[in-house]
């Protein structure tokens, strides 16, 4: 298995996967919009992608990492979220995520950054198991909130 950065020309690549980690979280569908989000997240540079693909294949991936970037303001440092992890079903239980996590842990090193942070499901035990096992960990300390624009009505103008 092998590891590389996602440029724009893994995007035919990439695109699958990115659609069938959508799927799993129960959106539709939705090859040219994955396409065109991933695209201008690799050419705004707002995005790390990290793809696993077998010694044997070059062209269909195993799975991907993605990293967006934040910052603390506290520590004066770059924080890495690492938003989405997925391993396509037939690549499951082979070490690929394992070895995506070490690559995405290893370049947080590498560029000096305070660490990397992520959310799961609560019930997501396997990936819970490997995240720990790996020395994330669990933050128990902070509450995490969420406030939703796209729920909101807009305020009405006055005439």
């Amino acid at each position: 298995m092998h590891i590389l950065r996602a440029t724009l020309e893994h995007l035919d690549s990439l695109v699958p996967l990115f659609d069938g980690y959508r799927a799993f979280y129960a959106q539709d569908s939705a090859v040219d919009s994955a396409r065109s989000y991933l695209k201008k997240r690799l050419e705004l540079d707002e995005a790390v992608v990290f793809m696993a693909f077998s010694a044997a294949d070059a062209v269909q991936a195993l799975g991907f990492v993605l990293l967006y970037p934040h910052f603390s303001s506290v520590s004066l440092k770059r924080v890495w979220i690492l938003n989405d992890l997925f391993i396509d079903p037939a690549a499951r239980r082979q070490g690929v995520a394992n070895r995506l996590l070490a690559t995405a842990e290893a370049f947080g090193c590498q560029n000096q950054a305070k660490g990397l942070q992520l959310e799961t499901d609560k019930v997501n035990f396997k990936a819970k198991a490997l995240y720990e096992s790996r020395g994330w960990i669990l933050d128990c300390e902070l509450d995490h909130y969420s406030f939703l624009v796209e729920n909101q009505v807009p305020a009405k103008k006055n005439a």
